[in-house]
């Protein structure tokens, strides 16, 4: 966690302090960024879902406002997640990527997923709670792997229909109940793409708030096969020279690390550190 953001458990009771205003992976703005006066938006006809707190930017306190739907506020805007994380302010992201996690769970539980009931906010800790059943939920994450291929100097990116023109990234999928993350990893390179690897290094990880994933980055070497495509999952995939490279993703996330850091290791240059 950087030295600028800190997440803490704060007491919505509290007064003053800043908010951030969410909604489906949209965040409020204008032309002072993204931090409101919390007591100025109190004063505001807002759909208020739930107010939650999140911790600490540059010391102030900071507070989650998510709403039912992106409300229209005079001389502000919404702009996506994705779009943060295109930018270059990386303690941001990472208190917009926590924010929208929190938001989407609260969004999730408001009510009782065994009886129907509605879900509150638990003091003192970070929880929904049932009082008609005594049901509790806590902040979700779906574990996930994501992995770069490599065969000597090329490495195996592909692109889904959903990314930006030009990029390809590496691969990734969910982990399947029963299965581990090695195995997790094999059989999504297996469907993807069509080959086989050596067994998976584990490298890093990396909080990915689209919507509740916990990345876990990998690399592996190729073992066999050629390149058969998913169609409903991948529009193209193809390997890659390392010094005739596509457009890739963001600077902020994992897939561009695992690329980076396998550039760094191949090319004999200082290694990247990993965003968050």
């Amino acid at each position: 966690m950087s030295l600028r953001w800190q997440a803490a458990l704060l007491d919505p009771l509290m007064a003053g302090g800043w908010a951030v205003v969410h909604c489906r992976q949209q965040f409020l703005l204008d032309s002072n960024g993204v931090l409101f006066p919390r007591d100025w938006l109190k004063r505001l006809d807002l759909p208020l879902l739930s107010e939650q707190g999140l911790g600490h930017f540059d010391g102030e306190p900071v507070f989650l406002f998510e709403l039912d739907f992106p409300a229209e506020v005079p001389g502000a805007r919404w702009q996506g997640l994705r779009q943060f994380m295109q930018e270059d302010d990386r303690d941001l992201f990472q208190l917009l990527g926590y924010a929208t996690q929190i938001g989407t769970w609260v969004r999730q539980h408001r009510f009782c997923g065994s009886c129907g009931a509605p879900m509150q906010s638990r003091a003192g800790e970070r929880a929904m709670y049932c009082a008609a059943c005594g049901v509790q939920h806590y902040p979700r994450l779906s574990p996930s792997m994501i992995v770069l291929v490599t065969r000597g100097d090329d490495v195996l990116l592909a692109r889904s229909p959903r990314f930006a023109p030009g990029v390809y990234s590496t691969l990734a999928g969910y982990v399947e109940p029963g299965e581990s993350v090695e195995q997790c990893v094999a059989r999504e390179v297996r469907e993807e793409v069509g080959v086989a690897i050596h067994a998976p290094q584990y490298i890093a990880s990396q909080g990915w708030p689209f919507p509740h994933s916990l990345m876990l980055g990998f690399h592996a070497e190729y073992a066999g096969g050629d390149i058969v495509l998913q169609p409903e999952e991948i529009e193209d995939a193809r390997w890659f020279a390392i010094d005739n490279l596509p457009a890739l993703p963001a600077r902020q996330s994992i897939a561009r690390y695992l690329i980076e850091l396998y550039l760094a290791r191949r090319l004999g240059h200082p290694e990247p550190v990993l965003p968050g």
